[in-house]
């Protein structure tokens, strides 16, 4: 017996299971997270607040 993988673990993802997030508003946390940071209190209240001022643009400005 092999440890090979089968072809059905090689399907694609279907289209419905995708999503780029754009669909969700980002919050704090997430932020950080893209940022690449790990969430701590401070991190998280400066999310806030450049979420409060750029809104989702906030994002575009970590991750363009």
């Amino acid at each position: 017996m092999t440890n090979e993988p089968t072809d059905s673990e090689f399907r694609p993802t279907p289209d419905r299971l995708l999503h780029t997030g754009a669909e969700h508003p980002v919050d704090p946390e997430d932020l950080v997270m893209a940022s690449g940071r790990t969430p701590t209190p401070e991190l998280i209240e400066k999310a806030r607040q450049d979420l409060e001022k750029y809104g989702a643009a906030a994002v575009e400005r970590l991750v363009p």
